[in-house]
């Protein structure tokens, strides 16, 4: 049996906060008198009355009225913050065929290889069963100079007052043993929880958790947590819910500092997760509860 690796370099940069975590307000002006802005995407001097923020001043890309029928452009902000450094994995291994990657070369997102999923998870998971308080855009995901930049915004669309984006390679892509590498800088901010995960290609007839999910990495933002990844999977166990867990942290810094490469080695046997070639977790998979893996 021969293992197999996919690799893909990801940039997520969030400009504000998201999930089930109240936002940090405490910079605000109290005397600020806030007025509502609407996007204008697509330069034309017309604001989008779907997507909208509430602020002092007004911010770039977002205009007064609410006239515009027609706002598809996504705003690029030029000054996107991407780290210069960072480590990096080969790509090519002894012993491993590579079998998918994704470089970000073009000037948008592949959807021969990606989907989009859009909205907040209703009517069948709201808040994605994480009690997300974002809601989820295709105009969040930018492909740009060989790098997949994720970004969360603060505006209201769709009921919800934060937007951004995710993505998946369900029917398009699937493996089962191998090397799987992400390079990624993360995100800071309360409320932030950037994951790179994987569910079982089963999951539309058993449902989660009996499909399995195997979590490459996860970081929870805030309260000097940006220095730790964790990976985890997650099982049905005999008709219950079971996890195992395990965490790295850097011994500076934080991950959204640099470039680093989330990795998991996966065969009959177990589980590995790394950060940068430094092994931190395993799990054996060979006991009958956790057949899922």
């Amino acid at each position: 049996m021969k293992l197999h690796r996919f690799q893909f370099q990801a940039l997520l940069v969030i400009c504000c906060t998201f999930s089930a975590f109240a936002c940090d307000k405490t910079e605000e002006t109290p005397s600020c008198i806030q007025s509502k802005w609407f996007q204008d995407a697509d330069s034309d001097g017309l604001g989008n009355p779907a997507v909208s923020v509430f602020d002092c001043e007004k911010p770039t890309g977002y205009v007064a009225n609410a006239n515009d029928t027609d706002d598809t452009k996504a705003p690029v902000d030029p000054d996107i913050p991407i780290p210069t450094s960072g480590y990096s994995t080969p790509t090519s291994y002894p012993n491993l065929t590579a079998v998918w990657s994704d470089e970000f070369e073009g000037t948008a997102l592949d959807e021969l290889k990606w989907n989009f999923q859009l909205g907040d998870g209703c009517p069948n998971v709201c808040g994605w069963g994480n009690n997300e308080l974002e809601y989820y855009k295709k105009e969040n995901t930018i492909v740009k100079d060989g790098y997949l930049i994720i970004e969360a915004r603060a505006e209201a669309v769709g009921g919800k007052n934060y937007t951004s984006s995710r993505i998946n390679t369900q029917n398009k892509f699937t493996m089962q043993y191998g090397r799987i590498d992400a390079r990624a800088a993360l995100p800071k901010g309360q409320g932030i929880w950037p994951a790179i995960w994987m569910l079982g290609k089963n999951i539309d007839g058993v449902g989660w958790p009996a499909c399995g999910e195997i979590d490459i990495m996860e970081m929870i933002g805030g309260s000097g947590r940006e220095n730790t990844a964790h990976g985890t999977v997650h099982w049905d166990n005999a008709g219950g819910y079971a996890q195992y867990s395990g965490d790295y942290i850097l011994n500076s810094g934080t991950f959204n500092d640099a470039f680093h490469v989330f990795s998991i080695v996966w065969d009959a046997q177990k589980i590995t997760w790394y950060v940068d070639d430094v092994q931190y977790h395993e799990i054996d998979i060979t006991p009958a509860a956790l057949s899922e893996f």
